[in-house]
Formats: structure tokens, sequence, C-alpha cells
């Protein structure tokens, strides 16, 4: 039998070490800097929402997400973050009910979300619950020093 709850701040170690085992899994284990520390934090904060699926007591998985406005039209949505499932448990449900949990959550919200394109086997189940996949790219950019607007540039327009 599976139950589902919110994560606390108490979940805090069990909710990191899932994080790493799914970065693990998607051979991104070096991209997490979080700390258990700051996760504790977070799980806090009113808009971060992590679902913790339970076997026995003991986490099986998670659904995480952040609840944004869409500036376009100006409603909320949550923006699912991860879901993830240990490998023992996968293929028995508890994905699915723990999608069907945050879409109990959402009321009524749009999810949005994202998934690699090499992840076909995800985006099968998330197809087979009713999802509408769109091919879009993401960017990313993380700049190293400050950007200085062109007003504070050496360089400002007509001077050359």
């Amino acid at each position: 039998m599976v139950s589902i709850r919110r994560a606390t701040a108490a979940d805090a170690a069990t909710v990191h070490g899932m994080i790493c085992e799914i970065a693990e899994h998607q051979s991104q284990r070096s991209a997490i800097t979080l700390t258990v520390e700051r996760l504790r934090e977070l799980l806090t904060r009113p808009e971060i929402t992590y679902l913790i699926a339970e076997t026995d007591g003991r986490a099986v998985g998670y659904v995480s997400w952040l609840q944004r406005i869409s500036l376009w039209a100006g409603t909320d949505y949550l923006a699912l973050d991860d879901l993830y499932v240990r490998a023992g448990q996968r293929g028995d449900g508890v994905g699915e009910q723990l999608m069907r949990a945050a879409a109990e959550a959402a009321d009524g919200m749009v999810i949005r979300w994202e998934v690699a394109t090499a992840n076909v086997g995800a985006q099968r189940f998330y197809q087979r619950i009713g999802a509408d996949l769109f091919t879009k790219v993401i960017c990313r950019w993380q700049v190293a020093e400050p950007v200085t607007s062109r007003a504070e540039s050496p360089h400002s327009a007509g001077e050359e």
C-alpha cells in the first residue's frame, strides 16, 4: 500500500537522497549542489511542494513543484520539477499515484514540466496518463560576470 504525504523540513535528508538518486540515474550527479540544510529551508516555503510516496514507512518516490504565474495567461500553474520513483517500485503505479496527487493539489491549474528528448520511457508514461507533449528547446544562461546595462556601458549608443 502506497501512501502519499507532503514532505516537511524533517524529511530533507530523505528527499535529498532521492534527488541524488534521480541525478545519478540521469548521469547528472555532479549538477547537484543543493545541501540537506538548504533543502530543509526550502521545504518551509509555501510555493515549494514535495510529495513523498511511502510503502511501509519507507520513501519510494517523490514529485516536486513550484507554484508560478503565467504572465501570458495571468493565472497560476504548477511547474513540476521532478517525478522520481526508486528502481524497485517502478512499474507498480507509484509514479501515476504521485502525478494524480499533484493533479489533485493543482485543483484545476495547468501542470507544466520538461522531459529530456532521450527519455522515451518517461514520455510514454506521460502520454499514457493523458499529458500533451510539445517539442521545445530549453535555454540556460549563467553569466559569469555582471552584465552592465547599455546606459552604463563605456560605448553607449551613438558613441564609436
